[in-house]
């Protein structure tokens, strides 16, 4: 919200600083962007006369002007402004002179731009006449009627003087960040309201008695309204004006809307933009011509229904859109845009004033639709007061009649079904006082309170409020304990710290996520991170069965492209890519690993969210990695983070890893002794390894399911004392077929033993001439102790052969001679 200090100024006086006024509405609650000074940069830009032009001798789009800016002679300047005429009024840049800036077709340069005098194809010129833009004005704030060229004055001044002083250029333009819970200060009445609490001075509003209400007849002679949807239009206002005489605006006026950041048309227009910003109430105007039968009708729009609106554009609308009509077709759509049918021309000569309020909802969800964001929606949007409206039109039929813009008919038609009212509510004052931490007393919060006119009520410590319907963000006493803090001042508050004894924490699957981090870390290995988007084909490069899991992908609506437009279900390709890269770059050896979120859409139902978990992966390459290698990380990781027991049972129909060189990893789950699958880990297929740009290296991945990690992890530590009873130890050699997997061996070993079974510790496995084609020979060391008490050779014996017989019996595996 654009506010200009000479325009608050009609309502309050502000006598301080601008800075200091900015200070101050920062710390009563007021968000401030910017505050703009305009035209500070300006110097000897003088009000002048043209006085004769003539056609330049050598360019056709040059003319040759003589001006007269006060003083005995003129001088001379050569223009390209298609504009200009014998006894304008235009601003002159003279002989070393500085505007603002930019010129046409160059950037804005810092400290302005100087002007000093030259020759134009051979011509001579003593300065320059400007532009709006050239004197520091946007575009978009241009007036129409000389946006295109020279800046041509309208009325009286002084030749010779200074420009900025004759118009009243210079001065400062705050910039508010407006909260969405506060559109009474999207105006610049709301401000003002805000500046005379923060200052405790009065404020006025602005002047809506109309003097003479002398145009032909009363307004409900012209126009009738009908609201047929109550929900969506509280209310509508509706004046008449008759003799208009369409023009520009006063200067006055049109600087405040250049300065309020609005473009100025021409008067009625831009007295209902004024009157906008000034209560925060969008108004519109229609030619009562294009009002066929004088009836105003508001209602939804049929599905379908084509519209075009005063930009010229054609726009379909949908039964959900509230659209004002009159006896056979739509005029305007509700609280965005009026239509190009009913627009004020220059020969319009009585209009209708509207001034409606529509809910926020229904504005909002148009706009939305339509792709059409207006100052009106925007203020519609955050919710309006219907009491405004009776006021506002009020007020822009003043200024009709101050500015002899037409005359004002009798009365208006006003259809209000359901008049809004207050909600009054009963606030503590001990509680305002136990919340801020402040002693104010009663008296004080009232004043506080009324200055934002607040009515307050009751006795003791109970004071019952009633706000202004403007206000319609005051519905509970928090809110109005925030209302005495802001005013009493935010910097008068005294400082505390917070008091409790919470305990910092942090979720459980965080501190084993943080913890598997610092652990590979601490093993010499990399973190990376890669996106969440990937690409469908990585999965084809791992060599992905079809119809498996990891290709249910989860895919995006509206993806960046085919490289970013699923998100993936597992870390692998990324890990390849990552380890490509660095191989790619001559880096010999590569240890990393991520711990990153992936996405399973299980499901068809557009209810139900994809199956979403943390995943670990680890990958490596170099000269002094292997399958070993990897798997002691991930053993290691699994002793750090209390995975007991883990099963690394050889799998070989995995497409991404080598046939003869892969493992699943499995742990029997303590509720019902089933095993859960924790992951997979093994060599990189050399096809895949082909894939990335990496043939005849060996890599070695893992990917772990992190969540299965959390559910089967146990950090409990339990500590028993040092043994008093001495160990003894047994080793086997065990004759068993090729394919059995020693895990199976040493769980066995285990599961038999029973509790004197301390240790069991595989030390050789051998394949070779003693031993026959299709067998392997597995060698272990086991150790037995009891803690209460020292063993004899007979109590290792009955469970050394119990454990021999088992292994015989259920593994075929016979004991070979050491």
């Amino acid at each position: 919200m654009l506010v200009p200090i000479e325009w608050l100024n009609d309502y309050i006086d502000i006598d301080v600083s601008d800075e200091e006024f900015c200070d101050r509405m920062i710390m009563s609650g007021s968000n401030l962007e910017t505050c703009e000074h305009f035209c500070e940069e300006m110097e000897r830009v003088v009000v002048g006369k043209i006085e004769k032009i003539e056609k330049h001798p050598d360019a056709d789009k040059l003319v040759v002007c003589q001006i007269n800016t006060g003083e005995e002679e003129p001088i001379q300047i050569v223009t390209g402004a298609p504009n200009v005429f014998e006894g304008a009024l235009v601003p002159v840049a003279l002989h070393k002179s500085r505007i603002p800036g930019p010129l046409h077709g160059q950037p804005k340069q810092e400290g302005g731009v100087k002007i000093t005098k030259g020759k134009l194809r051979g011509v001579e010129s003593f300065g320059m006449l400007c532009s709006a833009g050239e004197l520091g004005f946007d575009d978009k704030v241009v007036p129409v009627a000389h946006k295109d060229g020279i800046w041509i004055l309208k009325g009286e001044y002084p030749l010779g003087q200074d420009f900025a002083e004759a118009l009243q250029l210079k001065q400062a333009v705050v910039d508010f960040e407006i909260t969405p819970n506060r559109p009474d200060c999207l105006a610049m009445v709301g401000m003002a309201r805000e500046a005379s609490a923060t200052f405790k001075k009065p404020f006025s509003y602005p002047d809506t008695a109309i003097q003479k209400e002398d145009g032909e007849g009363e307004s409900k002679d012209y126009v009738s309204v009908e609201i047929r949807n109550p929900e969506s239009c509280k209310r509508y206002v509706a004046r008449v004006i008759t003799d208009v005489k369409v023009e520009q605006s006063p200067w006055w006026l049109q600087k405040r809307l250049m300065y309020a950041g609005m473009r100025p048309i021409n008067n009625i227009v831009d007295i209902t933009n004024f009157v906008m910003l000034e209560y925060g109430q969008p108004l519109h105007a229609f030619d009562i011509n294009q009002v066929k039968g004088g009836k105003i009708i508001v209602e939804n729009a049929k599905d379908g229904e084509v519209f075009t609106t005063l930009d010229g554009t054609e726009r379909t609308l949908t039964d959900d859109m509230l659209l004002i009509k009159d006896a056979e077709r739509g005029i305007a759509i509700a609280g965005v845009m009026g239509g190009l049918n009913s627009e004020i021309e220059e020969d319009t000569k009585t209009i209708i004033v509207e001034s409606a309020n529509f809910a926020g909802s229904s504005v909002r969800t148009t706009s939305k639709k339509l792709g059409l964001r207006t100052e009106a929606s925007a203020r519609f949007e955050k919710g309006i007061d219907p009491n405004l409206c009776e006021a506002a039109a009020d007020r822009v039929c003043r200024l009709i009649e101050l500015t002899g813009a037409g005359k004002v008919c009798k009365g208006s038609v006003d259809n209000y079904p359901v008049p809004e009212e207050a909600k009054t509510i009963d606030i503590r004052v001990d509680r305002i006082n136990r919340v801020l931490g402040i002693e104010l007393e009663r008296q004080e919060m009232v004043d506080i309170l009324e200055s934002l006119e607040i009515k307050v009520a009751g006795s003791g410590n109970i004071m019952t409020v009633t706000p202004p319907t403007i206000r319609q963000d005051l519905l509970e006493e928090e809110d109005y304990i925030e209302e005495v803090a802001r005013i009493y001042g935010y910097d008068k508050m005294p400082v505390t710290l917070p008091k409790g004894n919470t305990e910092a924490g942090i979720p459980e699957d965080r501190a084993l996520r943080d913890l598997t981090r610092d652990s590979l870390c601490g093993m010499g290995l990399n973190e990376i991170q890669t996106y969440s988007f990937v690409s469908p084909k990585g999965v084809d490069y791992i060599r992905t069965a079809e119809g498996s899991w990891e290709r249910n992908f989860v895919k995006l609506i509206n993806p960046l492209g085919e490289e970013n437009s699923v998100m993936r279900t597992v870390l692998m390709p990324n890990m390849m890519e990552v380890l490509a890269r660095n191989y790619t770059r001559n880096i010999d050896k590569v240890n990393a690993f991520e711990i990153g979120n992936t996405f399973v859409n299980n499901t068809q139902e557009d209810d139900v969210l994809p199956y979403e978990q943390y995943a670990l992966c680890i990958g490596m390459y170099g000269k002094d990695e292997d399958f070993y290698s990897l798997k002691g990380v991930v053993e290691e990781l699994f002793r750090v983070l209390g995975i007991k027991d883990p099963i690394f049972a050889g799998e070989a129909d995995l497409g991404a890893f080598h046939p003869g060189r892969c493992a699943r990893i499995s742990v029997i789950s303590g509720e019902n002794g089933e095993p859960v699958q924790l992951g997979v880990m093994g060599e990189v297929h050399p096809d895949v390894a082909e894939q990335y740009g990496m043939e005849g290296v060996r890599i070695y991945c893992c990917e772990l399911m992190f969540d299965a990690i959390r559910d089967n992890s146990d950090r409990t530590i339990l500590y028993t004392p040092l043994p008093k009873y001495p160990s003894t130890s047994r080793d086997i050699a065990l004759l068993v077929e090729e394919n059995l997997e020693v895990g199976r061996i040493e769980a066995l070993i285990r599961k038999e033993g029973g509790r004197i079974l301390e240790n069991v510790k595989l030390f050789d496995v051998y394949r070779g001439k003693q031993v026959e084609e299709g067998k392997k020979s597995v060698a272990f060391t086991l150790t037995y102790r009891d803690k209460d008490k020292t063993l004899t050779d007979e109590d290792v014996a009955k469970v050394h052969n119990k454990v021999l017989e088992a292994l015989e019996h259920k593994l075929n595996a016979v004991l070979r001679e050491m």
